[in-house]
């Protein structure tokens, strides 16, 4: 029998030019990725999949072009990638949460 955890992780970027980032990310891209390199998932906008979800965890990004993604995973290693939509560049903050 495998464990899942409920998970949630977001990424946010144009928000944090309300708390004085000069150079936010404008349109980021979240992918998940499990320690062998398999795909997990991925996200653009938050409310383009899992609207209701997301919304339910309070957690949901500030901004609507920010990606976040709800799902169960074994415990282990992931790796998370952000890239800015259409190679845009800037600063991201990511952050993961167990539900």
């Amino acid at each position: 029998m495998v464990l899942l955890l409920a998970c949630f992780a977001r990424v946010l970027g144009p928000s944090l030019s309300q708390s004085g980032v000069a150079s936010p990310l404008q349109d980021p891209v979240l992918e998940i990725f499990d320690r062998n390199g398999n795909f997990v998932g991925v996200n653009d906008d938050w409310r383009t999949n899992q609207q209701a979800e997301i919304a339910a965890t309070g957690l949901a990004p500030a901004n609507d072009s920010e990606p976040a993604i709800v799902g169960y995973l074994a415990p282990g290693a992931y790796t998370i990638r952000v890239s800015g939509k259409n190679n845009t560049t800037g600063l991201a903050l990511v952050e993961v949460y167990q539900l």
